[in-house]
């Protein structure tokens, strides 16, 4: 991963924080690390627990983000949620969902969308 791939990654996640947190979510950890990858944001949305895929683009229609979300991505999220929920069983009478957060980057402007309950794992 280039340099600027990082730094747009890194910015894209904190105006994804900075959106979800104006729109009441409370964030309770970033970049959660498992044996299985990472979980960019771990949130709670009312009861809701949400495990939140950020996906920063430079230039690039945000319709191209949310489809590299795909099936096999998908998989990993649920194995990564499971874990987080063995490893914290205060969240397991929690209902979760899996939200998308979309950033792009055009120039010095910022497009950001969310899709609530963007896929479901079939728990």
């Amino acid at each position: 991963m280039t340099i600027l791939r990082k730094l747009l990654g890194n910015q894209g996640e904190q105006k994804a924080c900075d959106y979800l947190q104006q729109r009441g979510y409370l964030i309770i950890e970033r970049n959660v690390r498992s044996r299985f990858g990472e979980i960019d944001l771990v949130a709670m949305d009312g009861k809701t627990l949400v495990f939140c895929e950020v996906r920063s683009r430079g230039g690039q229609a945000l319709a191209q983000a949310a489809e590299s979300i795909g099936v096999n991505k998908q998989h990993r999220l649920h194995r990564l949620a499971s874990a987080y929920l063995q490893k914290r069983p205060e969240f397991l009478d929690h209902e979760c969902r899996f939200d998308a957060v979309l950033v792009q980057k055009s120039g010095d402007t910022w497009s950001i969308r969310l899709i609530i309950d963007a896929f479901r794992p079939g728990w």
